[in-house]
């Protein structure tokens, strides 16, 4: 049974979540997003040295082209990310998916109304996915192209800090509570328990 996109009777909202009105939160959102990046780097390095990166022993045209394809892939990257959300959306939800750019942010956004349950997969479906496929292609590049590959999973696992700060605030609601997500702002909706 799919989400429904019209609000069901005897809903209220609770509370939201904006990235995009609450600057703390986008400070305490970024901050922690700059700190895993810095922890995965180190527990890059531990593997093959960020030097490898530089590695010009192949030559320029090798040295240029790897940091093409990462500029490439990162661009690339942001697109299937935020595709895997709307994908997850669509098999869940009734409504529409949007996709647009706000701030420093990409997002897939919809009118529809999701399940804690769904939500909480749609939130983290991105980093699952590209975390497994990006896990695997690095242990088949070779050391200089480690890193092309690797700031592409950091991005990844760091870049996803929103989506768990949204799955930790919303592992205590109800089963029966709705959230509604419309790109960096996400609603959520409980039964009015006055009804």
């Amino acid at each position: 049974m799919k989400d429904p996109a019209v609000l069901p009777e005897g809903y209220v909202e609770r509370f939201q979540v904006d990235l995009a009105k609450d600057r703390k939160l986008f400070w305490l959102i970024n901050g922690l997003g700059a700190v895993l990046t810095l922890i995965l780097f180190l527990i890059g390095g531990a593997f093959v040295p960020i030097t490898a990166l530089f590695d010009m022993e192949a030559g320029l045209g090798a040295y240029l082209l790897r940091f093409g394809v990462l500029v490439a892939g990162m661009l690339l990257y942001i697109i299937l990310h935020e595709a895997v959300h709307g994908v997850f959306m669509r098999r869940y939800g009734e409504a529409k998916v949007h996709f647009g750019f706000r701030l420093a942010y990409a997002y897939a956004g919809s009118d529809g109304y999701y399940s804690k349950k769904h939500y909480i997969i749609i939130a983290l479906a991105p980093v699952v996915v590209w975390g497994i496929v990006l896990l695997i292609l690095n242990f088949f590049t070779s050391p200089e192209w480690f890193w092309v590959v690797y700031w592409i999973q950091v991005c990844n696992l760091s870049g996803a800090v929103g989506d768990y700060y949204v799955t930790w605030k919303f592992r205590g609601l109800p089963e029966s509570a709705l959230i509604r997500d419309t790109g960096t702002a996400m609603a959520v909706y409980t039964r009015d328990e006055k009804k």
